[in-house]
């Protein structure tokens, strides 16, 4: 099927470029805020964090009075990207020079990590590298305050949460309340799979935020033009169905389902082995690699392939030990990974993600496209599949199968709006300029529109605006309202703000309003055509088509900002399936709030006065039957008030 998304880069070059001192864009941005005690780096994969923190970290430790550098990331494999890194020769004042005795990440060094890492505490090294379950351990009945004239570096920062049992959270609490640490925080999705927040509130604000925006890193390439998002949905096994979109001639990672997924077989090793079959005969394994020849049956090229599946220890160690030292596109052409290859693991000639299975966390999603997002001489398309179980009407965990299709298409939109330009929005006055100095070309003027009144405000829309949306999508009540059966203004005006609520409890009414028309003005907007003719813009919103200086919020009110993943839906799948989706919705059917009755009563009168009949209970069309619904809750509302009269 078309790829949901397809978006094109400029190829800049801008997010490559070094200074004087050999940053980048992004890690220019975030020397700048350096002299903070607790940063947060919200930056895509690739876009260079790891250096960023050397950067940061040799200047507290040379010119801000700090003692040490303690930096922790999730696997093992990752800490190679803090290894020892030669900075002065691009410009910089120092260099990164761990001793290797305490990056704890590497093959042999002391067996107790534990003991290592106390160890460092009480000598005179400056700096040491472990991973988020070696700093947990560490910290069991320690006293906070040793970490007083120490940095705290946490990679891949979405792995903490406020939950109760999240052990690494806690550290990270205990620490900042107890300690002078300074923290910086880095992570390329700070979004969770889940609605547990990573920080509470109060502790968030602590934090000064630096922000890289994936647009800004993808149109800074030098090579990489396009990037498209596809879903490819199959019955049966995908094993039987990977043959038909699994292209020899681009590098790909093949991502195969957790055991514990319905796509699962149950057998990884035996899935790999019938992925390998698809592609051909195997020639022979590498026994000092690891690599697989196999003899491709379509074209009779001989094809290099990695297995991160395996059990074996041993020859897992062999294949990532070579992974890790491949300089060139025609090193290796297919990886096959399960749990691995997906944060800080770096192969730049990736040019397709396949993903078998849906994914719960859009973290997990981000990641894994960050796998082919890497800037390379090879490819200028990058893409992402996945490849996801089709409903089947006849199937009792149907209901299991459309939630999932259905949040993998909220993934696809939240995830084109995270690769899109952005707009700047501003409020439009009668007397407002139009040729205002201030204004660029991605900034929009709307009638109606509230600016941020408060820094509260403007720190969400600024930082979180993203992390909002995926809040949102993954809201249950939002996906069943998806497939256009609930109206428009009860998605915007009700459910969204109700959302904002939960999310931001600390909000007033107005400040929740002032985000929601946010969220919905950017929503649409990025969801709309924009299109120049002559000296004028026009968008194409739903059905509306106006001039871009006369939209205001109440025609912006009137639109689905996802009305997209409907129309996905309708063209990706039969009408038999279509059908199973819709009753598997009705069946969990949004109770009726007042609020939404409320808007709704406008619409009901205007069917009736339209048609000269009341809306049918029995219409096919979702949005008739809620239209008679709201009759109904009406009609109810009234009996019960007359009866308490």
């Amino acid at each position: 099927m078309p790829d949901i998304v397809h978006v094109s880069y400029n190829h800049t070059g801008k997010s490559k470029s070094t200074n004087a001192f050999g940053m980048r864009e992004m890690q220019e941005r975030a020397f700048e805020a350096r002299s903070a005690q607790h940063l947060l780096i919200k930056a895509p994969p690739a876009s260079g964090k790891s250096r960023a923190l050397m950067f940061i970290g040799l200047d507290k430790l040379m010119n801000q009075g700090l003692k040490k550098v303690i930096v922790a990331v999730p696997e093992k494999s990752i800490g190679s990207s803090f290894s020892k890194t030669q900075l002065s020769q691009y410009g910089f004042f120092a260099d990164w020079e761990p001793n290797p005795i305490y990056n704890l990440c590497t093959p042999g060094g002391e067996k107790s990590k534990v003991g290592a890492f106390k160890k460092f505490l009480e000598s005179d090294e400056k700096i040491l590298i472990c991973t988020h379950a070696t700093l947990r351990f560490a910290c069991d009945g320690i006293d906070e305050k040793v970490f007083n004239e120490t940095v705290l570096a946490i990679d891949e920062f979405h792995h903490v949460s406020v939950d109760g049992e999240n052990r690494l959270g806690e550290v990270l609490r205990n620490i900042m309340a107890k300690s002078s640490a300074h923290i910086v925080a880095m992570t390329g999705s700070y979004f969770r799979g889940d609605s547990v927040p990573i920080l509470l509130p109060e502790l968030e604000e602590k934090f000064t935020r630096v922000k890289y925006d994936y647009y800004e890193q993808l149109n800074g390439y030098e090579y990489l033009k396009t990037l498209g998002i596809g879903y490819h949905f199959y019955q049966g096994r995908y094993t039987s169905a990977i043959d038909e979109i699994l292209n020899e001639n681009l590098k790909t990672i093949i991502h195969i389902p957790s055991v514990n997924s319905g796509e699962s077989t149950k057998d990884k090793t035996e899935e790999v082995s019938r992925i390998i079959d698809s592609l051909g005969e195997l020639e022979y394994q590498d026994p000092e690699t690891g690599v697989l020849f196999i003899k491709s049956k379509k074209s009779d090229k001989i094809l290099k392939v990695a297995d991160l599946v395996n059990d074996n220890q041993k020859e897992r160690d062999k294949i990532q030990g070579f992974l890790r030292t491949i300089s060139g596109p025609d090193d290796i052409d297919i990886i096959i990974a399960l749990g691995m290859a997906k944060e800080g693991f770096d192969w730049p000639y990736c040019e397709h993600a396949l993903t078998i299975g849906y994914r719960g966390s859009l973290t997990e999603i981000i990641q894994i496209i960050g796998r082919c997002t890497r800037d390379s001489n090879n490819k200028s398309h990058a893409q992402f599949t996945n490849l996801i179980a089709q409903p089947d009407a006849e199937d009792g965990e149907v209901k299991l199968s459309v939630n999932n299709m259905l949040k993998a298409i909220t993934a696809s939109l939240l995830m084109e709006q995270v690769l899109a330009p952005n707009f700047k929005f501003k409020p439009k006055f009668p007397e407002d300029d139009e040729e205002d100095s201030e204004d660029d070309e991605n900034t929009i003027r709307i009638n109606g529109f509230k600016v941020a009144s408060s820094s509260r405000v403007k720190a969400i829309i600024e930082s979180d605006i993203t992390d909002l949306k995926a809040t949102i999508l993954q809201n249950e009540t939002m996906i069943k309202a998806l497939p256009g059966n609930v109206d428009p203004e009860v998605i915007n005006k009700v459910l969204i703000p109700k959302i904002i609520r939960e999310t931001y409890p600390d909000l007033t009414d107005e400040q929740v309003e002032e985000v929601r028309q946010y969220v919905v003005v950017d929503s649409v907007i990025k969801n709309a055509n924009i299109e120049t003719q002559g000296d004028k813009r026009f968008i194409r919103m739903a059905d509306s088509f106006v001039n871009i200086d006369d939209i205001d919020i109440d025609l912006i009110d009137t639109i689905n900002p996802f009305q997209k993943a409907f129309e996905i839906l309708s063209k990706s799948v039969t009408a038999s399936v279509f059908k199973a989706i819709q009753e598997t919705i009705d069946a969990g059917r949004i109770q009726m709030t007042e609020d939404e009755a409320i808007i709704l009563w406008p619409k009901v009168k205007n069917w009736v006065a339209r048609t000269n009949e009341h809306p049918s209970i029995q219409s096919f069309d979702p949005q008739e039957r809620r239209l008679a619904e709201a009759i109904l809750f009406l009609k109810e509302q009234k009996r019960k008030a007359k009866a308490n009269e």
